[in-house]
């Protein structure tokens, strides 16, 4: 099982800049795939966008493709999300997830089985 801490998250400004961290712990993430996802109030969690083991593949959700930039360290055993260009619509707690497929960036959540607590994004108008 994966452990998985996300950071970084705050409020800003319709068109700033925010980036998340999840780290993880008590397994490398080396042969994880990584996904991001994000929940608003009252709406379904939804996919962000996904990043396979070696970062050689990336699937993101249309609303943020061009926005936003999956990554990882496997070395620092953690997971990246530049968020740019920031919509109040954006605004939701985002959530980190092991996929323990190595290739698997679905957008669907029910591969993922290791979820972090999330972060808050608030982005103002």
């Amino acid at each position: 099982q994966v452990q998985l801490v996300e950071s970084g998250g705050g409020l800003v400004q319709a068109g700033g800049s925010l980036r998340l961290s999840c780290a993880a712990s008590g397994r490398m993430i080396s042969t994880y795939a990584m996904g991001w996802f994000r929940q608003a109030p009252g709406n379904e969690r939804e996919f962000v966008a996904a990043i396979s083991w070696s970062g050689g593949s990336t699937n993101y959700a249309d609303s943020v493709k061009g926005r936003f930039t999956i990554s990882r360290d496997n070395a620092k055993n953690t997971v990246y999300l530049q968020m740019n260009s920031l919509k109040p619509e954006d605004t939701a707690v985002y959530y980190c997830a092991a996929n323990s497929n190595p290739f698997g960036t679905s957008a669907r959540a029910n591969p993922y089985g290791d979820w972090g607590q999330g972060t808050q994004v608030t982005v103002s108008s």
